[in-house]
């Protein structure tokens, strides 16, 4: 089938009143919790993790998918009228964009968002879909050394295009693959790292982790922050025009292009996800913007250029998941784990296997948009009183929110401990300052690392070189080597230039 008629089946499952209800559903929770300072997609799609069991595959990803592209939309609505960004990638926007504000512009800062959010989406997803069957393509032609090294691959970019300093991601991701471990191995039958405990002998359940790490850690954070009642209660600007003028026009549209070119290619990259977009899109205007000396004051550019980046860049991070099985950020890390609940197999073969939930998830990011340019223009008010719900009744109803999923997938009560157990280890990241993500993508990436190293033994007969032997698994494993020289190099530069100095001293 070629494009179009691939399109047309996407649309076609898309467009079911259930499926286009999951979207929609999506976008509602997605625009909320981008809303809400502290309670980001992760979280969100961590704690909806159990409720997809019961769900079609296709309305499953759909539901996930739609609460992700969707938050970023939101957090730039409470950056740009309150000045507290929802989203860490609307943390740039927050910046013209509040300044827009308090010149009387809050209406025209909203819909230079929407739009530019809705140009890069839409151009996010047609890029998806064009690239989707040419890179399954190449991907038939990986074995399991291939596989192995381009695993490894990914999670040497997740860790390289961290904040957090290499050794510290090393040591997470290790952690993360060691708990992938634990359970039964299929092969011999031998319990690993149980501790004797029977409810391990089935394996550290992934919802339980992530809905800990990022769910649970983030609710015990901010309920020690400052007092947020206080905030949230700041004065709301006044939205009054929401149509930009053909000045406005004339001066975002070259901005929503650059934002859109920069956020797709940094969307696709392994690790570098939609904040680091958001901030290259703004860095990128300060460079070549004809107006960057008005960047700062209010300029439009400012607003369009960072939100056309991170809404490309929430689309374009899905390429390497549908095409390759490979998770680029955390988000996918989870969505990744919600096709293994559904019994996909991830990667190449999914788009030949289940061509219905793969094209209709395709097709339903960009009703999607659709959806969320309607939703958040007319409803910028209602969104905004929303803020005003108190989190000491919002925390409580999540955290047993929570915990009834952790026990209903596997109706357990160990998994309620290790919810409890996981969200204290991420709350200690957190106070740390070290993000967990790393950790999670060691979890969902360690069970598929283990079974192509496994199956590349049993091809070779037990011979490792078939691991550096074969041309196409050398390639990915010396880049994922030059990744690591290439983040570690300006480390490297600042100790020695301190070193220097304090010789010279």
């Amino acid at each position: 089938m070629d494009l179009f008629d691939n399109l047309a089946l996407g649309f076609a499952t898309a467009l079911t009143w259930q499926n286009a209800g999951y979207a929609l559903l999506g976008c509602l929770i997605g625009t909320f919790i981008g809303l809400l300072p502290g309670l980001g997609p992760i979280s969100t799609v961590a704690m909806l993790l159990p409720i997809t069991y019961s769900l079609p595959p296709a309305g499953a990803l759909i539901l996930l998918a739609s609460i992700y592209y969707g938050a970023q939309y939101g957090g730039s609505t409470t950056a740009i009228l309150l000045k507290l960004p929802g989203e860490s990638s609307s943390a740039v926007t927050m910046i013209d964009g509040h300044a827009m504000a308090r010149q009387g512009r809050a209406g025209v800062a909203l819909a230079t968002a929407a739009i530019g959010s809705f140009i890069a989406g839409s151009f996010g997803v047609l890029l998806l879909a064009t690239v989707a069957e040419p890179l399954t393509q190449v991907a038939f032609l990986f074995g399991p050394a291939e596989y192995f090294s381009l695993m490894v691959l990914g999670l040497v970019g997740s860790i390289a295009l961290s904040s957090d300093t290499i050794d510290k991601s090393l040591g997470l991701m290790v952690l993360g693959l060691l708990f992938s471990l634990v359970g039964t191995d299929v092969n011999s039958g031998e319990y690993r790292f149980t501790g004797n405990i029977s409810d391990l002998y089935d394996g550290i359940e992934l919802t339980a982790l992530a809905m800990g790490v990022f769910g649970v850690a983030e609710i015990a954070f901010n309920l020690e922050q400052y007092n947020r009642e206080r905030n949230r209660n700041a004065t709301l600007a006044k939205v009054t025009q929401l149509i930009p003028g053909k000045q406005d026009i004339r001066r975002m549209m070259p901005a929503i292009a650059r934002g859109t070119a920069i956020g797709s290619l940094l969307g696709a990259l392994p690790g570098a996800g939609v904040t680091m977009a958001s901030f290259a899109g703004y860095a990128l205007e300060k460079k070549v913007s004809r107006y960057k000396d008005e960047l700062g004051q209010g300029a439009i550019e400012g607003v369009a250029g960072p939100e056309s980046a991170n809404n490309a860049a929430a689309q374009t991070n899905f390429i390497s998941l549908l095409t390759l099985g490979i998770p680029g950020s955390a988000i996918m890390a989870l969505l990744l784990g919600a096709m293994i609940i559904q019994d996909i197999q991830p990667g190449p073969q999914v788009i030949s296997n289940h061509p219905a939930v793969f094209w209709g998830l395709i097709a339903s990011m960009w009703i999607g948009n659709l959806m969320l340019v309607v939703l958040n223009l007319p409803m910028v008010g209602i969104w905004v009183k929303m803020l005003r719900v108190p989190y000491r009744i919002l925390f409580p109803v999540i955290l047993v929110f929570c915990s009834v999923g952790a026990f209903t997938v596997r109706a357990s009560v160990f998994d309620i401990y290790l919810l409890g157990a996981f969200g204290i280890l991420g709350y200690v990241l957190i106070k740390l300052e070290v993000s967990p993500v790393p950790l999670l993508m060691g979890m969902v990436l360690g069970p598929m690392l283990e079974n192509s190293f496994r199956r590349a033994l049993m091809v070779s007969r037990g011979d490792l070189s078939i691991i550096y032997s074969r041309p196409l698994s050398l390639g990915l494993l010396i880049a994922a080597g030059l990744l690591i020289v290439i983040s570690a190099y300006p480390s490297v530069v600042r100790k020695r230039k301190t070193v220097l100095a304090e010789e010279s001293a």
